[in-house]
């Protein structure tokens, strides 16, 4: 009989972790709250030697954050936090497939080109990124075709050139992670950013953790942008409002992305 009971546990699916355990109740409802297919994250900004507010109850994210934030020694950190509603269809642990797929698009960097971002100082939308492409290496940048996976790996590690109107030409390195219900990523900065003549943003300075956490009905999208930015009066609002629209743009690219595997 015990031998039946533990077969019979083992064949059961693995239940998925709750909006309600990652965030707590308030948060879960303000989320849910936001109509579907719109972007509208809680946002929490910080200055001067900040630690994150609205991290997700999620260990392994919590691993990387906490040691990008010690490694770092940020002067500003920039959270989102926002939920991707599946379709009703689709309301159940993501599948193997669509695991794959969502991860085959956050690989995708190429997709990443022209997308557009608000500016406040301009009042306008602006091309965020004019050119989006993988590369070998940071030494060569030779581009290269973005992977496509038939699984996701555990780890893995991409080079990108990427061009904005902010921060000019740069390359970053991508390190991702994945286990059964997350997919994580960390944006590093391979060479100095800056904001006009300012040296704003110093090589392997910057640093964007962004985690996709299946919660079966949705998908919960952290972000946290983090920077140890020169000491320029005035430099710091600059950067934290340019991070904040940087990181909402990225969540509507994640949007369609999405969409393209649960719709």
């Amino acid at each position: 009989m015990l031998a039946f009971l533990m077969l019979s546990a083992a064949l059961q699916p693995v239940l998925g972790v709750s909006l309600e355990q990652l965030v707590g109740n308030e948060r879960a409802a303000a989320l849910r709250s936001v109509p579907a297919g719109s972007v509208q994250p809680i946002v929490e900004v910080q200055l001067r030697r900040p630690n994150p507010l609205i991290m997700p109850s999620h260990r392994e994210l919590q691993r990387i954050v906490t040691g990008s934030v010690n490694n770092l020694d940020p002067s500003l950190i920039v959270e989102t936090l926002s939920l991707y509603i599946k379709p009703s269809s689709q309301a159940s642990a993501w599948s193997d497939e669509q695991r794959t797929g969502l991860f085959n698009q956050l690989v995708a960097l190429s997709t990443l080109t022209g997308i557009q971002y608000y500016s406040a100082s301009r009042n306008a939308m602006r091309t965020f990124y004019e050119i989006s492409q993988v590369v070998d290496n940071p030494a060569n940048k030779s581009p290269l075709p973005d992977p496509v996976f038939s699984s996701p790996p555990a780890s893995l590690t991409l080079y990108a050139r990427q061009k904005d109107l902010t921060f000019g030409e740069n390359i970053y390195r991508f390190d991702y992670r994945t286990s059964e219900n997350a997919i994580i990523f960390v944006q590093e900065n391979e060479t100095s950013m800056s904001a006009g003549i300012i040296p704003a943003v110093g090589r392997n300075r910057f640093r964007t953790v962004m985690a996709v956490i299946d919660t079966d009905d949705s998908l919960l999208i952290y972000a946290a942008a983090m920077a140890k930015a020169a000491s320029v009066p005035g430099i710091g609002d600059r950067i934290s409002s340019s991070f904040t629209n940087r990181v909402n743009a990225i969540l509507t690219w994640f949007t369609g992305r999405a969409n393209r595997v649960f719709l």
